[in-house]
């Protein structure tokens, strides 16, 4: 699967490495030109822009954004305009979850899907695999399961909070 990473630190780059192990293709953008070169040379595509970002993803887009909290609401400004009806944003970093809340809203009257996964594995999660608290659209969720499976270790799902009826769906699982 091929999925767009902005935000290449000790997080966002285990986290490519981890892909592109598996076998997806990764779209690398970050502030830093060397950080991008350093995972072009392992085998992601460069880029160094938002816009050259995606215009190599093919559609429907799906870009992860790995960067601290009080970067993301700019870089989602600036990146919504570039991306087209049914395409995926996912915030995996440490975003307040009200701003999360009116980011989805906002996206969705540009009929951009929105995710908020919370992630946290740190430095070991290349090897040991990131717990993934995914919030967001059933089909953009289910559309992505490729990937979250790659990043989770694989040791199952979180049960679904008791008192809630029903067999959860994909969108309320936690991958573990």
């Amino acid at each position: 699967m091929q999925l767009g990473m902005i935000g290449l630190g000790r997080m966002g780059a285990n986290m490519v490495r981890r892909l592109m192990a598996d076998g997806h293709e990764c779209v690398v953008h970050d502030v830093s030109d060397a950080a991008v070169d350093e995972l072009a040379a392992e085998g992601a595509t460069p880029a160094h822009s938002l816009e050259e970002l995606v215009a190599k993803l093919e559609p429907p887009r799906n870009v992860w954004v790995m960067i601290p909290a009080a970067y993301v609401e700019s870089t989602v400004e600036r990146l919504a305009p570039l991306l087209s009806p049914d395409d995926t944003i996912i915030d995996g970093g440490n975003s307040w979850y009200r701003h999360d809340v009116d980011r989805s809203g906002a996206l969705r009257d540009r009929e951009l899907h929105y995710l908020d996964v919370g992630t946290s594995g740190g430095i070991h999660g290349l090897e040991r695999g990131y717990c993934l608290m995914i919030g967001g659209d059933t089909d953009a969720v289910e559309r992505l399961a490729p990937v979250f499976d790659t990043l989770a270790p694989g040791t199952g799902n979180a049960e679904r909070t008791p008192g809630r009826s029903g067999d959860p769906i994909t969108a309320e699982r936690g991958w573990l």
